[in-house]
């Protein structure tokens, strides 16, 4: 399922062979972009940064912290054309350095240039026994899909799905990491083996999304049987990666939630002896494909199979870009709370007073503002400034992604930052 693989893992399709290889001429590429990579690294403005997310993520009064991920943007920012390298391994790791380059010299957010390179196991992962049927999505693009659970008749062909790493594969990954930029990065084998805990993004691809919501009020009691599978098979996946070892520590510059990065000085746990375990890391779920659900169906069919999850981390950021207003007062019950989403759909002021200095408001503007025919400079600005107005005793990250575009010009995300830190120093 879509949220099981999350971006930027190794991960191979049914016994499909995966080509570890870099060509001279690649590591040579990787080694000089590597070496920008960690001149930007050591500035000592990256130590500011870094000190400013330990802060805020300690809920200490700051500035408003801005982040800008272009997501797809990416892709009108550093095009193929743009990419030096030639083999398939190569150009990826190639455009992971590109885009800490942009970051840290042409963005210049509060995202800290770190001087490490992660390489993610390789792996295959089965589905959950069935798997739907995408129609359309090319490039990016707009899809439906065949869900493939037609009958709760059928609930006995689920299976939990397994994780199968190829630790040989794994070791040459890193060893030409090694190879390539560990002259100037500490090269780390480390995996995001998940993006959410949400289970409903698979809950939906399995079943339909109005079947779903029928299915709440025609067929409840074989909805909960389905999301207890669901939750018991995340529950599984879990355990297997805290007893393989597989889990890594996500207190630092890793992207954890739907914005922000996870500096922290609570996480670990004062036990921590060096494996692993959930509890040691931040935990994240969000539920926007029920986004039209009421809030008492969103307590009786969601709530009660996410908290089991959430209550095995350690800390916890809640929602995407479903507006959580209407649900707050479910969403609160979750343990460990730290980092909460507010989309551009939520109402602001009733989010600030919900949230006031107890957690992070993580606030996230309309990407549509970076994807408009003409690029408004007053209205962003403006809206920025109500909204710092607003949350003025809040501890507020504005964090720009969702991006599916940004108009084939990267001067935008450049504009939009350069506002965005204006307005967070205008509001201190």
């Amino acid at each position: 399922m879509s949220d099981q693989t999350p971006a930027g893992s190794i991960a191979r399709q049914g016994s499909a062979d995966l080509d570890l290889t870099l060509s001279a001429n690649d590591r040579a590429i990787l080694r000089d972009l590597a070496t920008q990579v960690a001149e930007l690294a050591a500035r000592p403005a990256e130590d500011a940064k870094r000190d400013l997310w330990y802060r805020h993520n300690a809920l200490e009064a700051t500035r408003p912290v801005v982040f800008c991920d272009p997501e797809n943007g990416w892709n009108e920012i550093i095009t193929p054309a743009d990419l030096a390298c030639e083999g398939e391994l190569a150009r990826g790791w190639e455009m992971r350095l590109r885009k800490e380059i942009w970051w840290g010299s042409v963005m210049r957010d509060d995202r800290v240039i770190e001087p490490v390179f992660d390489v993610p196991h390789v792996y295959d992962e089965s589905d959950w026994g069935m798997h739907e049927t995408r129609i359309g999505g090319e490039d990016g693009g707009s899809y439906v899909w065949d869900a493939p659970l037609k009958d709760y008749a059928d609930l006995d062909r689920l299976r939990f799905p397994r994780i199968t790493v190829d630790a040989a594969a794994g070791a040459r990954a890193l060893a030409l990491a090694e190879e390539a930029v560990g002259h100037a990065l500490a090269v780390r084998q480390k995996t995001a083996w998940w993006w959410t805990q949400g289970m409903t993004w698979t809950l939906i691809n399995l079943r339909g999304l109005t079947q779903v919501m029928l299915d709440m009020a025609d067929h409840p009691d074989e909805l909960h049987r389905l999301m207890a599978f669901l939750r018991d098979g995340h529950m599984a996946r879990l355990d297997y990666l805290e007893s393989e070892g597989l889990l890594s520590l996500n207190n630092d510059g890793t992207y954890v939630g739907s914005g922000g990065f996870g500096w922290t000085h609570e996480l670990p746990q004062p036990d921590f002896q060096g494996r692993v375990r959930t509890i040691d890391m931040w935990g994240f779920a969000e539920s926007q494909e029920t986004v039209q659900v009421s809030p008492r169906m969103f307590a009786e069919f969601v709530f009660p199979y996410q908290e089991p999850l959430l209550a095995r981390f350690g800390l916890n950021c809640y929602g995407c870009c479903e507006p959580l207003d209407k649900r707050w007062h479910v969403v609160q019950r979750f343990p460990r709370l730290r980092r909460i989403s507010v989309s551009a759909w939520a109402d602001p002021a009733a989010m600030a007073e919900m949230l006031g200095d107890r957690y992070i408001y993580s606030y996230k503007p309309t990407p549509a503002d970076l994807a408009m025919p003409s690029f408004d400079e007053e209205r962003i600005r403006a809206g920025l400034r109500e909204v710092m107005r607003t949350t003025h005793d809040c501890r507020l990250e504005v964090i720009m992604k969702d991006n599916h575009t940004i108009g084939n010009d990267p001067s935008r995300v450049v504009r939009w930052v350069r506002i965005a830190r204006e307005e967070a120093e205008r509001s201190m």
